[in-house]
């Protein structure tokens, strides 16, 4: 039985979890990054996503430090055509921006850190409304022609602008966006539903949710009067303060009950069965944090249980 899944038009196939790469080089150091990516593709996980930015913001780090680390255990597990490799363009201290020359340059440093001739999944990461859609797509398909890539997405862009930018696709039969990084979970569903989802829904496009777990909120780990060691624990446990938190928490528990699971699991199970969505993207630190992401993969959830958190994160 396969558990991948078609990543919209593309030929793609992609396991229902996306390992995010944010922590490599960050809060994961190389070995403990190795030993993640090791028990990830154990478990029958194919799906790596990061970015030219990860982690310029780290001390001592300039960008690139996450692709740099995929890249050497491509090269020391010699696994590089069993993995789709996904990373995104525009944020690079030295690389900003989506001109058609940025891009094809940033596309150049992404292949030499990730030391591989392609890339399987290169998304925009953050559109620049000032740039027209003409010249990044433009871009984009001389990417793919040149086979440096295999299919193209986008992440944080508006409805009109992706719209337009698909529209330019199809009429100049270019190269067209197959996959949508939004940001989409269970205490943050304003900002992809609605517009967004149709157009990606209209136009076959796959969604990979970034942000799957608020940051670690929806592990379950942030509770009032606790404390998490995190370097993301003030943007998870601000969700602690408002209604709405604490109403997903409380039917996430209810339903990680019955059904057995993490509430990780849960959530990100909740995401897999939202129309679009193909492959929620969840990190890890270490081994021990993967197993309740691994778990989505094998846990369907009730009607009843799926409308019983859509109604608690209204």
């Amino acid at each position: 039985m396969t558990s991948l899944r078609k990543l919209g038009s593309s030929d793609l196939e992609v396991f229902p979890l996306s390992l995010g790469g944010k922590v490599f080089g960050w809060t994961a150091d190389e070995a403990q990054s190795f030993a993640v990516l090791d028990a990830y593709t154990a478990a029958g996980g194919n799906f790596v996503d990061t970015a030219d930015v990860y982690s310029a913001w780290g001390p001592g780090n300039k960008g690139g430090e996450s692709e740099t680390v995929i890249g050497k255990w491509l090269k020391a597990r010699g696994n590089r055509s069993d993995v789709v490799v996904a990373t995104k363009v525009s944020q690079h201290p030295e690389y900003r921006g989506l001109t058609a020359a940025n891009i094809k340059a940033a596309a150049d440093a992404s292949l030499r850190r990730l030391d591989t001739d392609y890339i399987d999944l290169y998304y925009t990461h953050f559109d620049q409304p000032e740039v027209p859609v003409e010249e990044i797509i433009g871009a984009l398909d001389d990417l793919v022609k040149a086979g440096k890539v295999r299919a193209i997405g986008a992440s944080n862009i508006s409805a009109e602008r992706l719209q337009e930018s698909l529209d330019f696709s199809d009429r100049e039969d270019l190269a067209r966006y197959v996959a949508l990084q939004p940001h989409y979970n269970l205490v943050s569903r304003d900002t992809y539903e609605g517009a967004l989802q149709g157009v990606a829904s209209r136009a076959g496009l796959a969604a990979v949710p970034y942000f799957a777990l608020a940051s670690g909120f929806l592990t379950g780990k942030y509770r009032p009067a606790t404390t998490v060691e995190s370097a993301r624990a003030e943007g998870a446990a601000k969700h602690l303060e408002t209604e709405r938190g604490q109403r997903v928490l409380a039917a996430l528990d209810e339903v990680a009950q019955a059904q057995g699971a993490e509430v990780a699991t849960v959530a990100l199970a909740w995401l897999a069965a939202q129309p679009t969505v193909a492959a929620p993207i969840a990190s890890a630190r270490n081994v021990e944090q993967l197993p309740a992401l691994l778990a989505v993969r094998d846990l369907t959830l009730t009607d009843e249980e799926t409308a019983k958190l859509t109604t608690a994160s209204a």
